[in-house]
């Protein structure tokens, strides 16, 4: 039996997990699975340490509270890995704990390979200095991130971009206004406030008050906010509340549809941007977090842009709008520019459709290109 460990901390690593474990399977049937991980990864075979959902946490204070609570699931794994054995662990993004787990495993000279290579091109570049010995291999989702890596001395290998394989861009608009009976001329906009509890807390009242002031302007508009399962009892309990009752999706195929239905978004940044560039919906980002937490990572980031998509595009492509600059006024009239004037949305369009190839593997789905990197790591 040959055992591959992964581990996933956060619902878009549970998706690549769950890609990469049937990309795995199709080439090897053989292959055995632990570790931890959500429902897609379940869904695949994985029998998950302990939910996922535990290790979900974003921002420099908001972890804070659950450090104990952390430092114990990073004992648990390792005693599973410990224990089991396995013939390789492919840890996936979540760095705060996966890049701890991988020293502590270090000294059972297993094969590793983290897959999403650490944003440290953006912020805390001294970091990479830490990272010699931690794999054997490093699975870069962004076209750029091999050189920067290279010249730290640390080879990495550019799988192409998941989001590729999200079936975003596969959503039938009519189809959705069916579904939830909406008239074909209410504007569908998106709201994405994320899938960890503090991004949802942080956001959806701002999102709530926006959609007051923009149903002002556009009384026919409907909000539709695509939330993730750990969040979703969450999201409909506070949208109980708001001016605007949204309609609240949680199945990727409905989610998909919306956004072939929806004719502007607002998104926290993250990997939403893309999935959202890849279906030709015009957005503008957002963020807000702990006052501490921004004003450290204002001094320490070291790029030009938060939203993927502007950092690939290398230029202002969707409007930004964090910390002071997430306010329901300044949402709303972002908004209103991409709703009713089309040149604007029609230029965040084209320029989604000239990033979008960037992030193309040189053959196969970015799934595949990282099963076989996994593949050849186990093997060498």
């Amino acid at each position: 039996m040959t055992l591959v460990y992964l581990l996933a901390g956060e619902q878009s690593g549970d998706v690549l997990g769950g890609r990469l474990m049937a990309a795995l399977r199709a080439r090897r049937p053989d292959l055995q699975f632990a570790g931890i991980g959500g429902p897609r990864m379940i869904g695949e075979g994985l029998q998950s340490l302990f939910p996922m959902h535990e290790l979900a946490v974003m921002g420099l204070v908001e972890i804070l509270p659950r450090l104990r609570r952390l430092r114990r699931l990073l004992l648990q794994a390792q005693d599973d890995i410990t224990r089991r054995r396995p013939d390789i662990v492919v840890t996936i993004d979540s760095p705060g704990f996966t890049l701890r787990l991988l020293r502590a495993i270090a000294p059972l000279g297993l094969r590793r390979v983290h897959y999403v290579a650490p944003q440290v091109w953006a912020w805390r570049e001294h970091r990479v200095r830490e990272f010699p010995g931690l794999w054997d291999r490093l699975l870069c989702l962004l076209p750029f991130e091999p050189a920067f890596f290279a010249a730290h001395g640390l080879p990495a290998s550019f799988v192409g971009h998941p989001v590729l394989e999200s079936g975003a861009d596969h959503g039938e608009a009519a189809r959705f206004r069916t579904r939830h009976g909406l008239p074909d001329e209410a504007p569908v906009v998106i709201l994405m406030p994320g899938s960890r509890r503090t991004e949802v807390g942080r956001l959806l009242p701002v999102f709530a008050r926006t959609m007051g002031l923009l149903a002002a302007h556009l009384p026919l508009m409907v909000p539709v906010l695509p939330v993730a399962s750990a969040v979703a009892a969450k999201v409909e309990r506070a949208a109980r509340a708001w001016p605007v009752r949204p309609v609240i999706v949680t199945e990727i195929a409905d989610k998909h549809d919306a956004f072939a239905a929806a004719s502007a978004a607002l998104t926290k940044s993250g990997t939403s941007t893309l999935e959202l560039a890849l279906a030709g919906v015009p957005m503008a980002v957002t963020y807000r977090v702990n006052p501490i937490t921004a004003a450290i990572a204002r001094r320490l980031i070291r790029v030009p842009h938060v939203a993927m998509v502007n950092l690939l595009a290398q230029r202002r492509l969707v409007p930004e709008l964090l910390q002071q600059d997430c306010t329901p006024l300044r949402l709303c009239e972002t908004l209103l520019s991409l709703l009713t004037e089309p040149q604007v949305a029609g230029a965040q369009r084209e320029g989604f459709a000239t990033l979008l190839q960037t992030l193309r593997p040189s053959e196969s789905s970015p799934s595949d290109a990282a099963a076989r990197a996994v593949l050849e790591t186990l093997n060498g």
